[in-house]
């Protein structure tokens, strides 16, 4: 009885999870959904960040991360228990570390896909700020 209430718990927790993959574009720019910069300082101060993005880095510039103190940092400055977003260069950390918070803590999460990059076309387009 007890395996089979927490089979239901566990598949009901991941109802609530969402992982969302879109591409920064007007229509999501305008949704003022929180999005999540995960870049590093160095790549922040060489483009700047998105007007209204929250810089917080998850992968420093050696490669090394820490959980932990991401997700203070996230769930002091992010209401998690709504969607957010997160975005990168490339999208590839994005992809990776959404998927993460995704499977593991049940976050709405929005993938901005080809990150800041594939939109380097448009780049004077979007709104940045100097980091």
């Amino acid at each position: 009885m007890k395996r089979i209430i927490l089979t239901l718990l566990l598949l009901s927790s991941s109802l609530f999870a969402e992982l969302k993959n879109e591409y920064l574009t007007q229509k999501f720019l305008d949704s003022k959904m929180p999005t999540v910069d995960i870049r590093t300082v160095g790549e922040w101060k060489e483009t700047g960040i998105l007007k209204g993005s929250i810089p917080i880095e998850f992968f420093n510039e050696q490669g090394q991360y820490n959980i932990p103190d991401f997700l203070a940092k996230l769930n002091s400055k992010v209401d998690t228990s709504k969607p957010f977003a997160l975005i990168c260069r490339t999208g590839s950390r994005t992809k990776m570390v959404a998927q993460f918070l995704s499977d593991t803590y049940n976050y709405k999460v929005t993938n901005v896909t080809g990150g800041i990059m594939i939109h380097r076309m448009d780049y004077k387009k979007l709104p940045f700020v100097k980091y």
